[in-house]
């Protein structure tokens, strides 16, 4: 399933990050900023359920998560989007997975995976840049050889390429993913168009 997070207020803040006028500082603070807005939707979608709390006057009913949530940025790109998600769920667990594209090939290479235990969790995969979608998949593959279900899994960007929904809802069709954008395509270089450029460069400044 693909969810589509608009608002006028989120393309205002897609516009600062698009434009390659907008420095650094800027960048990775909007970036932060539409974290929170990106996160609040996909917190939308969670399971909840009913629990007793005492308020200082007396009982009353509330609601909470059916199931721990992990955060888990795809470094380092992902790491942008992860302020938002923490500072909603200050109780989350993280783990990080480090994924970098061959240049030649376009294929993920691994050189990091950590997460908590899997067991009754509900994890969210963070990575602003859908592009070839190769990485994606490789990420959602290792959590899921770790005995996650495609069901407890939430996948999150900032933009996505039409290739890379594709891809990704070919090899795990009970996805459901998120993004703000669905831009127009690849270019041969497999950089999203019009897209951002390097999320992670602008991020870091590096």
């Amino acid at each position: 399933m693909l969810t589509l997070i608009k608002s006028s207020f989120i393309d205002y803040k897609l516009t600062i990050l698009r434009n390659k006028k907008t420095p650094n500082s800027l960048f990775r603070q909007t970036m932060n900023e539409i974290s929170y807005l990106i996160a609040a939707e996909v917190l939308k979608h969670l399971k909840y359920k009913q629990t007793s709390i005492q308020t200082p006057l007396t009982k009353t009913k509330g609601r909470d998560l059916s199931k721990s949530v992990v955060i888990v940025p795809i470094l380092r790109a992902g790491l942008g989007l992860v302020e938002g998600f923490v500072k909603l769920l200050p109780r989350a667990e993280k783990g990080h997975i480090g994924l970098y594209r061959d240049e030649q090939t376009y294929k993920p290479v691994e050189y990091l995976f950590k997460i908590p235990k899997v067991k009754n969790r509900i994890f969210i995969v963070l990575d602003p840049m859908l592009a070839t979608g190769n990485s994606s998949v490789e990420a959602i593959n290792l959590i899921k050889n770790s005995g996650v279900k495609t069901s407890n899994i939430k996948f999150v960007s900032l933009l996505a390429a039409p290739e890379g929904i594709k891809n990704l809802k070919k090899i795990h069709q009970k996805l459901h993913l998120f993004t703000c954008s669905v831009d127009k395509r690849l270019n041969k270089n497999k950089f999203i168009v019009p897209g951002l450029g390097d999320a992670g460069d602008r991020y870091m400044g590096t």
